[in-house]
């Protein structure tokens, strides 16, 4: 059985909302804060990362 690596989605915004994007198949809604000082966060229930458009091609990889 093979995993798919977490998706990772360039941003414009220092606050996001994740729900899994997958409909029922998702997770519930939360809003997560990009800290200014890394420029990306990771969701919790589905490792989502979300990197800020000013940090883009600097967050290291997973």
């Amino acid at each position: 059985m093979v995993t798919k690596a977490p998706e990772t989605r360039i941003v414009d915004s220092y606050r996001i909302a994740c729900d899994g994007g997958e409909g029922a198949l998702g997770h519930p809604r939360v809003w997560l804060a990009i800290p200014p000082e890394t420029g990306y966060v990771e969701c919790p229930y589905c490792d989502c990362k979300y990197i800020h458009r000013d940090f883009e091609g600097k967050v290291p990889a997973a």
